[in-house]
């Protein structure tokens, strides 16, 4: 029985969420711009298409909708990584999928901490990108001793928010109270630094290594380098962005623009270039550090893995056309997507994407030879008794984040590291499996066919 004590994981998580998107807000103000600039677009966007507004509706998703947010954040041990996955667990959140950024030059390798059911998701579908380093690819052996012995020398959790995640462990919850004391020590894990934690000579050591090492180590803890509204048309971001002057990355990352959208397109503003103090001992000396940037973004439909292979492909096939140099990416990015069809029923009937069965309006008035047992899904969906929607994406893409990452850091970072995924050590690391995020789609869609022939049966009877 649950304890009325206890503040649901949903609950927490969107305190949570809340109070990063104003820390966030406070330290980066352009994010608030941004902000204000996806609201704009959103209700532009409903505005003009009623029947958008009319689906969201019907699924939920309207909901969540405007407290939506991604976050983005990188650790440098493997105590950090099993330690956040305790502090995320107060939250709700699940690791979700392995992606091994190395094979795009990144040296880190990551997870998406999600909710992972149905009813999370509606009520907040917050995510952390959670990146872990991986020294072993410092090529420089003492550079990367280093780095681990500056690593091995910080702490990121404080003893109050450890002592309320053993709480939670122990009793199954926490009270009001404590949720609201868990979300400020938690939230001040994330917080920025202006000060580093190295002088400036190893802060350019480890810069020179790769931009993104730099950032990992040499500061207190792993501030958030962005947090992602969610928009209804990226498109129309990008050129607002531009209107408004917000200095955008010069593409949207993902699959192109199409009439049903799949998977996960992202935009951002370039990285901010801050001010840092570095210690060298006998003075403090002032320099830049750039990383947190502003991003975007529009979530398609979940692909199955047949569909996630032709993505992959086409994407590949566009990529690989480089020496077409009178054509646009975007437009070889366009040409290669015309064979991923952009109708519902054939990414259905070809088993390409996800989808979500409910029954119409329809079948209330049906009668029960409609429903004899022996029509199936698709004949039900023909004679308009069932409805299937697409499955919204929860995940990331490993190549968009890769190429968030890059067009972010600045300075040409495209180191050749060995395309060696290493999801045992991670998991290792994690102290847990990752989810199988296709499992979860999968079971998602079965649960709404189950209810469909549990509601169809209770017709019949």
């Amino acid at each position: 029985m649950e304890n009325l004590r206890f503040v649901s994981t949903d609950e927490i998580r969107t305190r949570f969420s809340t109070a990063m998107s104003n820390m966030y807000g406070q330290e980066v103000p352009l994010y608030r711009d941004l902000l204000d600039l996806v609201a704009d677009v959103n209700a532009q966007t409903l505005q003009a298409t009623p029947q958008l507004q009319t689906r969201l509706q019907a699924s939920g998703e309207i909901e969540r909708l405007n407290p939506e947010r991604h976050g983005a954040i990188r650790l440098g041990t493997a105590q950090e990584l099993s330690g956040i996955r305790r502090v995320f667990a107060v939250l709700g959140l699940e690791p979700v999928g392995y992606y091994d950024l190395s094979v795009a030059g990144v040296p880190v390798h990551a997870t998406a901490f999600r909710p992972v059911t149905d009813a999370s998701l509606a009520v907040n579908p917050f995510r952390v990108f959670t990146s872990l380093l991986r020294l072993e690819l410092i090529e420089d052996e003492a550079l990367r001793a280093k780095a681990a012995d500056i690593l091995a020398q910080r702490s990121i959790f404080s003893d109050r928010v450890l002592a309320l995640a053993d709480k939670f462990d122990a009793q199954g919850g926490l009270d009001s109270t404590d949720a609201d004391e868990f979300v400020r020590e938690a939230t001040d894990i994330f917080r920025w630094h202006s000060e580093a934690t190295v002088s400036i000579e190893t802060y350019n050591q480890l810069l020179s290594a790769h931009r993104l090492i730099a950032d990992v180590v040499c500061f207190k803890g792993p501030h958030i380098n962005h947090l992602t509204p969610r928009t209804l048309d990226i498109d129309a971001a990008q050129t607002e962005m531009v209107r408004r002057r917000i200095p955008a990355k010069e593409s949207i990352e993902g699959p192109p623009t199409r009439r049903h959208p799949i998977l996960l397109r992202q935009t951002s503003f370039k990285a901010l270039e801050e001010n840092v103090t570095f210690d060298s001992g006998t003075e403090k000396v002032v320099g830049a550090h750039t990383a947190r940037f502003g991003e975007i973004e529009q979530r398609g439909q979940a692909l199955t893995p047949k569909g996630r292979a032709l993505y992959d492909q086409l994407l590949l096939r566009a990529r690989e056309a480089a020496e077409q140099a009178s054509v646009s990416y975007t437009e070889r990015l366009a040409r290669a997507f015309t064979e991923f069809p952009d109708d519902l029923a054939m990414i259905r009937k070809n088993g390409l994407g996800y989808f979500r069965y409910s029954l119409t309006d329809k079948s209330v008035g049906a009668s029960g030879d409609a429903f004899d047992g022996t029509a199936d899904i698709e004949a039900l969906i023909e004679a308009g008794l069932v409805q299937a929607e697409p499955i919204v994406y929860e995940d990331f893409l490993p190549v968009s984040a890769a190429g968030i990452f890059q067009s972010n850091l600045g300075g040409d970072d495209q180191k050749s590291y060995q395309a060696s995924a290493a999801k045992a050590a991670f998991e290792q690391a994690l102290g847990a499996k990752v989810n199988d995020e296709f499992a979860l789609y999968e079971a998602a869609e079965q649960r709404s066919l189950d209810e469909v022939a549990r509601q169809l049966q209770s017709v019949t009877v």
